[in-house]
């Protein structure tokens, strides 16, 4: 006979927070592996564009990071080739050189001290939407998790490898997980690799999404304490890791070469 039937909703919330921290696996890839694995994952689901775009993660020690090298695309970067920059982006390891357009990323994580994982694409939905200068508009519940957590530039400050576009960016940006770029694209963050990866990958979808919505007829908002519900329900780091684990399984079975 069910048990459960009667319960009230914040008793069954509490309990699946319960079986999720106690089932679902952690992960035992380094830092290096878990970049290298986002590269492949986003350049699988549409966030290669050449060779633009930036992701880097903290490094060992204060003020470090590592990030891909310029001249190689997504799909190319493996754990091995990754460099560790300094805030000046100078090589402390590795061979070749950082894109000059990394030094935003300094200036982002020194902003905020929660953030060790940065992503910045520009995949082909952020980038349509980001011509509109228009907000993301989450108004739909598997995209909560950026639910009143993705900010909007809206004027781009051109290339950004000065100091200029660093701070305009960052302050932009402020306590939120994302923003979206106008006439750019996106960047995402996370406390992990994993968060980092899977927000990048929600706002590609929710930028789609809106455009499709968009071209149909008006978007009706959601109700916002509904929004912030099922944000703070999606948006956990055992949600984010066991996203990321699945997201990995595909991308090995064509990219095993990156965990080299």
């Amino acid at each position: 006979m069910a048990k459960t039937l009667a319960l009230p909703k914040e008793q069954l919330v509490k309990h699946a927070l319960s079986q999720m921290q106690n089932t679902l696996a952690d992960n035992t890839w380094n830092t290096r592996q878990k970049l290298a694995l986002t590269c492949r994952i986003l350049f699988e689901h549409g966030h290669d564009s050449g060779l633009a775009g930036q992701i880097t993660a903290r490094g060992p020690q204060p003020g470090t990071y590592y990030t891909q090298q310029l001249g190689l695309g997504f799909d190319e970067i493996t754990a091995g080739n990754l460099l560790l920059v300094n805030e000046d982006l100078e090589v402390l390891e590795g061979h070749g050189m950082p894109n000059p357009a990394n030094r935003f990323h300094s200036w982002v994580y020194r902003a905020r001290a929660d953030v060790n994982c940065i992503i910045h694409t520009h995949p082909t939905h952020v980038a349509a939407l980001s011509m509109l200068e228009v907000p993301l508009q989450i108004s739909h519940m598997d995209l909560c998790p950026l639910y009143d957590d993705c900010a909007l530039l809206e004027g781009w400050p051109g290339v950004p490898v000065g100091n200029e576009e660093g701070e305009l960016i960052a302050g932009a940006l402020g306590d939120k997980r994302a923003i979206l770029l106008s006439h750019h694209g996106q960047l995402s963050t996370g406390g992990t690799v994993e968060e980092a990866c899977v927000i990048a990958q929600l706002i590609e979808r929710a930028a789609k999404l809106q455009l499709l919505a968009m071209s149909a007829g008006t978007i009706k908002p959601i109700i916002p304490e509904l929004g912030r519900e099922a944000h703070d329900w999606i948006a956990r780091p055992k949600r984010h890791a066991a996203a990321f684990n699945y997201y990995a399984r595909q991308i090995l079975r064509q990219h095993a070469d990156c965990l080299n």
